[in-house]
């Protein structure tokens, strides 16, 4: 291994620190700010070409990762969700052996100062935007993301969260002064003085276990948070989504080397097929933090066995959006229609149950009946995908087998009465893609079995068009679904403010974020770093928020030193 170009902290510190200060003023301001830019094209005239020949340089060889823990048999087995043979093999080692080297490197680096970390850390993630284009290629082929959104959510955005999550740790590890002069007074004696330091001390090896649809959005949070905390972390890549987490352990690992601190400070945790090393790495006394996003089984095991952790999880949850009236209809219906459509459906924030009362809804041009409402939201929705490589740009591809599976389902009617059936889009670019278009299905809330199927989460290109007495009893439901089976995100429209009133009521005593007659550009299964927070920490979706104090504060502790 060749030795690295040295990189003094002082002048990553000088590098980043305005990057670091404006974060700081963003999460404070909850404005619109980002240091990367979203579009493609502000990266240069050859960065997409560069980025697509160095994500086909990757293909069909070993993945290198200089003085990583190794052997073992490489890791293989990742395949695109567009038919692409990826055939790359990653290194593989023993939990003992990646444990061990995280320990040994974690010293140095806790005693460093926050100012340090977070200088570091927003090195890597500048590194990290600098290869956008070879990221949105790696996120694209593992997750199925179309190319315009594996761009944007695993580029910047995801990015974004890293910065965030860097952001927060810093303030929070400064909210007290390091040093503190104490001074009592003793009437008639002389006051007791002393001084008080408090220094930020981590909590140990935290483990990322990464997810399949947002390896990067969903594991940069987690990521940054504990390493700017000084704690080491082991990434525990998703099967199928391997290799995004593996670039960006590779780049850390590089910069952490450029910076003096032992790049065994983050590890990759490969895994054969059927391995089930998480289960094995979650419950290791060493393991100090656990991220998670995933089924709510497996964040409901790791909740109750990784006793000795402190676990963030967000798990699976049924999404509803209350439509009671509207005074721009079409604009609705063109929003859900978007909703519903972007990336199949495969996202935690995706609409699932529309709420719409039998009796009907008020538009600006009058009454519009359940039927009407469902059967021009079936017509937006074909609208909007109707061309197939329109189509396959918002739709990408389907992740897993199972999210194929519920669309047949549907498609063959057992999931209900078909407002729209799901059709077979085929990509000009990607002949061996697999691509669905969504279903919407009608259901009845008064219905026992209707109710029962809508209860659960459905993941996919699958919504449900549910009649509903009234809009109180679609607040009443809403209600009800969120605080027994979890929600990321709720949707409403509205024009009658007690109907507002009863709905932030609802959201408010249920824990989950309200979105608001959205009818332009802004979709409720999207949210903006350093102004959203996505999740609440306040339903069984999710125990916790990117990125709030919470999600940060317990990284570390702080121990006082009194002289």
């Amino acid at each position: 291994m060749a030795a690295a170009t040295p990189l003094p902290v002082a002048e990553l510190i000088a590098r980043h620190q305005d990057t670091l200060d404006r974060a700081v003023a963003a999460a404070g301001s909850r404005d619109y700010w980002s240091p990367y830019p979203e579009f493609p094209k502000a990266y240069g005239e050859n960065a997409a070409a560069d980025g697509k020949a160095a994500f086909d340089a990757l293909l069909g060889r070993e993945f290198a990762l200089p003085g990583h823990p190794d052997g073992g048999e490489p890791v293989t087995g990742e395949a695109s969700p567009y038919g692409i043979d990826m055939g790359i093999a990653y290194p593989h080692a023993e939990p003992d052996a990646l444990l061990a080297a995280l320990e040994a490197a974690r010293p140095a680096w806790a005693k460093a100062d926050p100012a340090a970390r977070a200088a570091v850390c927003l090195e890597i993630l500048a590194r990290i935007n600098a290869r956008s284009h070879e990221f949105a290629q790696a996120v694209m082929h593992t997750t199925g993301q179309a190319y315009g959104m594996a761009f944007q959510a695993g580029g910047p955005h995801a990015q974004d969260r890293g910065v965030e999550a860097v952001a927060y740790a810093y303030a929070e590890q400064t909210r007290l002064p390091r040093s503190a002069q104490w001074t009592k007074p003793q009437g008639k004696r002389d006051p007791l003085v002393m001084t008080k330091e408090f220094t930020a001390v981590p909590r140990g090896t935290a483990l990322l276990i990464g997810c399949n649809t947002f390896p990067t959005w969903n594991g940069y949070p987690g990521l940054f948070a504990s390493l700017a905390t000084g704690n080491g972390v082991l990434v525990k890549p998703h099967p199928r989504a391997v290799l995004p987490l593996a670039l960006t352990v590779r780049i850390a690992r590089e910069v952490l080397a450029e910076a003096g601190f032992d790049p065994n400070l983050i590890c990759l945790a490969a895994e054969h097929e059927g391995s089930a090393i998480a289960q094995v790495l979650a419950v290791r006394p060493e393991v100090k933090l656990i991220d998670y996003t995933g089924s709510t089984g497996f964040g409901d095991w790791l909740e109750d066995n990784a006793r000795q952790a402190q676990v963030y999880t967000e798990k699976a949850g049924v999404n509803t959006v209350v439509v009671d009236s509207t005074d721009d209809y079409r604009g609705m219906l063109n929003n859900l229609a978007f909703s519903l459509s972007l990336y199949s459906g495969q996202m935690c924030t995706t609409p699932q149950n529309l709420l719409i009362p039998r009796t009907g809804i008020r538009t600006e041009d009058g009454e519009r009946s359940y039927e009407q409402v469902v059967t021009d939201l079936a017509a937006a929705i074909d609208g909007l995908l109707g061309d197939d490589a329109r189509a396959a740009a918002i739709l990408g591809a389907v992740v897993n087998p199972g999210v194929l599976q519920r669309s047949a389902a549907a498609a063959g009617g057992e999931l209900g009465e078909l407002a729209l059936a799901p059709r077979v889009v085929a990509s000009p670019e990607f002949p061996g893609a697999t691509i669905r278009t969504p279903a919407l299905v009608k259901a009845d809330a008064d219905k026992p079995d209707d109710l029962s199927r809508i209860l659960v989460e459905c993941f996919g290109p699958i919504a449900f068009a549910v009649a509903v007495e009234s809009t109180a009893a679609a607040v009443e439901l809403l209600h009800r679904t969120t605080v027994e089976h979890g929600a990321m995100t709720a949707g409403a429209y509205t024009t009658d403010p007690e109907v507002e009133t009863a709905l932030i009521d609802a959201c408010l005593d249920a824990g989950v974020s309200l979105s608001l007659n959205l009818t332009g550009g802004v979709y409720v299964n999207q949210t903006a770093a350093f102004s959203d927070l996505h999740g609440t920490g306040a339903n069984p979706a999710a125990n916790s928020a990117y990125s709030d104090a919470a999600f940060v504060a317990n990284r570390f502790r702080t121990v006082e030193i009194r002289k």
